[in-house]
C-alpha cells in the first residue's frame, strides 16, 4: 500500500512538472533541466512523465525522452506487478501438531492463526482474507497482535477484519509492538479496543482462559520482558493436565515460553525476513538482524514433561519495509490432534 501511494504521488508530481516546464517553454521563461525530467520518471514517475509528454506535446521530438519514458514505464509496470503478486497473493500453511495431553480419538482441533496484518487491504471489508479463513471451518481464530500498524494506521481495515472474524469462530487476539506503542499517543486506539471486544473479540493480554478442553493463555507484548515467575502469576494457568496454548507476538522470547510450560505456541512479528534468500533463509528482522534464526516455520523445544511447538507466522502485511521479495502473506493453519 506505502508503494501504490508513492507512485501515485511521484507521478503527479512528474505530470506536473513536465506540465509546467512545457509552459515554461511557451512564455520563454527558465526551463527544467532535462536531466531533472528524466530523474523524475526514473524515481517511478514515468507515467506521469508519459502522460504528459502526450497530453501537454512536450518533449516528443527528442529520442532521450521518447525512448527513455517509454521503456521506464515497461520496467515499472512490471515492478508494480510484481509488488501486487508478491505483497497479495495469500497462502495457507498448514501444520500436524500431535499433543500428548489428548486422546487418541479426540476430535482434531483446528486453529487458523492471523499476526501482523498492518492495515494490509485483501478486498472490501477484508473479505478475500475472511473467505479464505473460513474454508479452513476452523474451531478458533488466533490473531497474534500488529493487525494495526502506528506508522500508517487505518483502523478500519483492522477493525472490519476482526469483526468479521469473529463470525467465522471465537476469535482471540493479543496486542503486538505496534498495538504497544499506539496505546501511548493515539486517542482512537482505545475506541478502536472498545469496537473489537464489543463484537465479540476476546482480548486475552497476560490471561488465561478455558475453551473446549484446551488451555489458551495470551501475553501482551509489552509484558515480554518480564521474568517467567511474574508471567506464571499473571497468566494463573491452574490446569496443566488440558493441552495449553500460548499466543505471543515476538519468538525470539521461546525460553520462556517453554519455561511457562506451553504446548503449542503461536507467534509472529519477522515477517518471514522480508525477503526470502533461497538456500538462506529470512533476510532480516525487525529488529535488524540479518538472517535470523527464527523467522517462520515450526520449531521443537524440549522442556520438563514434554515438548513445545513454537509456529512463527510469516504474517501479512508489512511496516518499515513497504514490500515482500519470495515471501507471500500468509494465514497459518494448525490442526491438534491426539497421540
Amino acid at each position: 500500500m506505502l508503494i501504490i501511494c508513492y507512485l501515485l504521488l511521484v507521478n503527479i508530481l512528474s505530470f506536473a512538472v513536465y506540465g509546467a516546464d512545457k509552459l515554461c517553454a511557451v512564455k520563454e521563461k527558465t526551463r527544467v533541466a532535462e536531466r531533472s525530467l528524466i530523474f523524475l520518471a526514473a524515481i517511478g514517475g514515468a507515467f506521469g512523465a508519459y502522460c504528459a509528454m502526450k497530453v501537454f506535446h512536450h518533449k516528443t521530438q527528442k529520442k532521450k525522452f521518447t525512448v527513455t519514458v517509454p521503456v521506464l514505464c515497461g520496467v515499472y509496470l512490471a515492478f508494480i506487478g510484481l509488488c501486487l503478486f508478491q505483497n497479495y497473493r495469500l497462502v495457507t500453511t498448514e501444520y500436524e501438531v500431535v499433543c500428548p495431553k489428548l486422546n487418541e480419538d479426540a476430535p482434531e482441533f483446528c486453529i487458523v492463526q492471523i499476526s501482523d496484518l498492518h492495515n494490509q487491504f485483501f478486498g472490501l471489508h477484508e473479505q478475500i482474507l475472511l473467505d479464505r479463513i473460513a474454508d479452513q471451518k476452523p474451531d478458533m481464530i488466533a490473531v497474534t497482535g500488529d493487525v494495526l500498524d502506528s506508522t500508517h494506521t487505518c483502523y478500519p481495515f483492522a477493525r472490519e477484519f476482526l469483526q468479521g472474524a469473529v463470525k467465522i469462530a471465537p476469535t482471540y487476539f493479543i496486542t503486538g509492538n505496534h498495538e504497544k506503542w499506539l496505546m501511548d499517543k493515539d486517542s482512537k486506539y482505545e475506541e478502536f479496543i472498545h469496537d473489537i471486544t464489543d463484537a465479540g473479540v476476546i482480548l486475552i493480554d497476560d490471561t488465561a482462559v478455558c475453551f473446549r478442553g484446551y488451555m489458551i493463555a495470551g501475553i501482551a507484548d509489552n509484558s515480554l520482558s518480564k521474568p517467567v515467575e511474574e508471567l506464571r502469576d499473571i497468566l494463573s494457568v491452574k490446569d496443566d493436565t488440558l493441552p495449553y496454548i500460548l499466543l505471543a507476538h515476538e519468538p525470539q522470547y521461546y525460553d520462556k515460553y517453554t519455561d511457562l510450560g506451553a504446548d503449542i505456541v503461536l507467534t509472529g512479528h519477522v515477517h518471514g525476513g522480508q525477503f526470502i534468500i533461497p538456500g538462506r533463509g529470512g533476510f532480516i528482522s525487525p529488529e535488524f538482524k540479518i538472517f535470523p534464526e527464527l523467522y517462520s516455520g515450526e520449531h521443537i523445544y524440549k522442556r520438563d514433561g514434554g515438548e513445545t511447538a513454537m509456529i512463527i507466522s510469516r504474517g501479512l502485511g508489512n511496516s518499515g519495509i513497504p514490500l515482500r521479495i519470495n515471501n507471500y502473506p500468509e494465514i497459518v493453519v494448525v490442526r491438534v490432534s491426539g497421540k
